[in-house]
């Protein structure tokens, strides 16, 4: 069905229900209007005070009293014959009316504009999710993605490194060295060295070997998680199911993929045992309940310790002014930068100054910033593959 036909069909079917309603409406029997009858009853009572006072059982003020009363009601019966049978019903018909008018057919195109799809092709959900299945099997690979983003690996440092590593068999100052090249962002280096560790190692690398390998293929490509990182993160978990940067990869790799589902079923067991200190395990939990939500699921994620501004805290000043959001969280920046500055604080509280910081636009800060957590989580490599993954998906210089 193209979008036209579906337009065509849905205004149908709701000026049609408009129809219905309004014709419903229409044969509703108008109330009646008794002025008529009540005026016949004013008039009897007039007569009998007439009788009453020619038979002397009331006196004359009485009568005069009895009249006046009367007529005030006679006046009010007038008003009302005058005004015609059925006026407020027909006014209250003619409002139903004209707010079926404005409310079925553009609010019901309103309301499918905001919620639904539109232009989305009428597909079955089994279908639509084979086809986002079939788009994560078909993805570009790392090298295709390169290409796309203009950036190509240099020929000459390849070459080098081949012949070089080519003599080293040493697996654990490889590892070593791997640690170096991606703390100093030598991503092409250390992509080299980590290849050399896992021919090396054979089947005795390790889960976090292939995670490290999987998470640099990862940074190289700008947070896309290709194909050949997908091998390395599968090769990792095969190895240790609960690995976290393979989790947290994998979760990601759904995500870029459309599905939601598996992203939330590969994040959920990281956000509710994982450790703490985890960089990754704190990125999960700021990020599951949106996973949720867009997988369809009711989970209310645990609870953060982590202090400053979430996405949480952004979501809740939605009813806010521009200026009364900026400054509510110019001022969660305020005290997180402060605090960080006298008491420190782990890498997750320096990853949401950054990622707050870009939010507000201020890249010149935030580059700074990740450019002072770089040097604080010197020589941890997990912490600093945290940051470098933060830098590559908010923009900055890694």
């Amino acid at each position: 069905m193209t979008a036209g036909v579906f337009w065509a069909v849905a205004v149908a079917l709701a000026a049609l229900v408009a129809y219905l309603l309004i014709e419903a409406l229409r044969r509703v029997p108008a109330p009646s209007n008794s002025a008529e009858a009540d005026m016949a009853v004013y008039r009897d009572q007039l007569a009998e005070i007439e009788r009453d006072l020619l038979r002397g059982t009331i006196g004359a003020a009485e009568a005069d009293r009895l009249r006046a009363e009367v007529g005030k009601r006679v006046i009010e019966a007038d008003k009302a014959r005058a005004a015609g049978p059925g006026t407020a019903g027909r006014t209250s018909t003619a409002v139903l009316v004209a707010v079926i008018l404005a409310v079925i057919v553009p609010g019901g195109v309103a309301v499918y504009w905001g919620l639904g799809a539109p232009g989305y092709p009428d597909m079955a959900l089994k279908t639509r999710l084979a086809e986002l299945d079939e788009g994560i099997r078909s993805r570009p690979s790392q090298e295709a993605e390169l290409d796309r983003q203009g950036r190509t690996r240099d020929a000459a440092l390849d070459e080098r490194l081949a012949t070089e590593l080519k003599s080293v068999t040493d697996v654990d100052s490889l590892r070593a060295r791997f640690g170096q090249s991606f703390e100093a962002g030598r991503l092409q280096e250390a992509l080299r060295v980590q290849e050399r560790v896992l021919a090396l190692a054979g089947e005795a690398s390790t889960s976090q070997d292939h995670a490290l390998m999987a998470l640099a293929l990862v940074l190289e490509a700008q947070g896309y998680v290709s194909p050949e990182a997908e091998i390395q993160v599968k090769e990792s978990l095969t190895r240790d199911v609960t690995n976290e940067i393979s989790r947290y990869l994998v979760g990601e790799m759904f995500l870029q993929g459309g599905r939601y589902d598996y992203a939330f079923k590969f994040w959920r067991p990281l956000a509710e045992n994982g450790d703490p200190a985890s960089p990754f395990v704190a990125q999960v939990r700021e990020q599951i309940a949106d996973v949720a939500e867009l997988a369809g699921v009711t989970y209310a994620p645990p609870a953060a310790n982590a202090p400053g501004p979430t996405a949480g805290d952004v979501a809740a000043a939605a009813d806010m002014t521009p200026e009364e959001r900026q400054a509510m969280i110019e001022g969660m920046v305020a005290q997180l930068s402060d605090r960080l500055a006298t008491e420190g604080g782990d890498v997750e509280d320096w990853n949401r100054l950054i990622r707050s910081l870009v939010i507000l636009e201020r890249l010149p800060e935030a580059q700074k910033i990740y450019d002072e957590a770089k040097a604080k989580f010197e020589g941890r490599p997990a912490e600093l593959s945290f940051l470098r993954l933060a830098a590559v998906e908010t923009g900055l210089n890694p």
